[in-house]
């Protein structure tokens, strides 16, 4: 709300009465996130088609729409440095354990040549964080959309996806284990490195499950078993690293099937160095018997 004020240049209640009328009519969707609260324009039923044919129908060159997209340049540089001055804080950390585990341009390198070229309807992205998975397949996909329970994450996200250039991705705050999309709405859906956090990975991937199309599939980047136990007291690890054995049963579980991992030995040198693993699960495509 704070940033339509600055972006609108009217008052809290005038905004707080439209926005209210706005999504009782079904044109805007309201996304509380803590003691924050995001809106945005319609994405699915008859809201959209009525909003994209507006949009349509609207002049770049419009004097009122010039204004506020450059106030919308500051209301988006205002963003950017509170997400760089959060992640600033907690960058020694965050380096430390990249230093641990082969460079992520290979990783996501693999994850795209295991993901396959698409096109992609909608992909889905547990557990969101800076917003790199979403920059990175975007491009893929006609939509797609991240959540992080984190209100900080989501605030770099956005700040790194408004700097991309990626137009066609959003984020909202959510819980892994109750994810809030539809049943079978999704042709990829992206864990990554996320399940070592949880105490009960199962249950994201069980989400991931129902939430993926038949033929649909998931990815999942996580860290080998290891032993480094400061990963625990330091970086918020509840799991020292995911064994396939595990990984193999919740999938079962789920309703998928899993490969075997893609493995990326720690760089050498690394005495307390991280193994990664990628697994791909698919979504048996469902059968249509012919009873003619």
């Amino acid at each position: 709300m704070g940033e339509l004020v600055q972006l609108l240049e009217q008052s809290q209640p005038r905004l707080s009465h439209h926005l209210k009328a706005l999504t009782a009519a079904g044109l805007v969707e309201r996304l509380p996130e803590g003691s924050f609260v995001f809106y945005r324009s319609a994405t699915q039923g008859m809201g959209k088609i009525f909003l994209d044919s507006l949009f349509f129908q609207l002049s770049d060159d419009d004097p009122e729409l010039s204004k506020d997209a450059e106030r919308l340049e500051e209301v988006s540089s205002a963003r950017a440095t509170s997400a760089e001055a959060y992640f600033s804080s907690i960058a020694e950390n965050w380096d430390r354990l990249r230093s641990m585990h082969s460079p992520s341009e290979a990783i996501e390198k693999a994850l795209l040549d295991l993901a396959g070229p698409g096109p992609y309807a909608r992909m889905l992205d547990f557990g969101t964080g800076t917003g790199r998975m979403l920059s990175l397949f975007a491009p893929l996909a006609a939509e797609a959309e991240g959540i992080d329970l984190s209100h900080h994450m989501l605030t770099v996200a956005r700040a790194n996806l408004e700097r991309d250039g990626i137009e066609t991705a959003r984020v909202r705050q959510g819980n892994v284990t109750s994810v809030p999309f539809e049943t079978e709405s999704a042709d990829l859906v992206i864990i990554h490195q996320v399940l070592h956090y949880m105490d009960a990975p199962n249950r994201a991937i069980a989400e991931a499950g129902r939430v993926l199309k038949s033929g649909g599939k998931l990815l999942i980047v996580d860290f080998a078993p290891h032993d480094l136990e400061f990963l625990r007291a330091e970086h918020g690890h509840h799991r020292l690293g995911m064994s396939h054995e595990a990984m193999s049963a919740w999938a079962s579980d789920a309703g998928l099937t899993i490969d075997p991992p893609l493995s990326f030995a720690p760089p050498a040198g690394e005495e307390e160095g991280l193994t990664v693993n990628i697994w791909r699960a698919l979504k048996p495509a469902t059968s249509v018997e012919n009873t003619a």
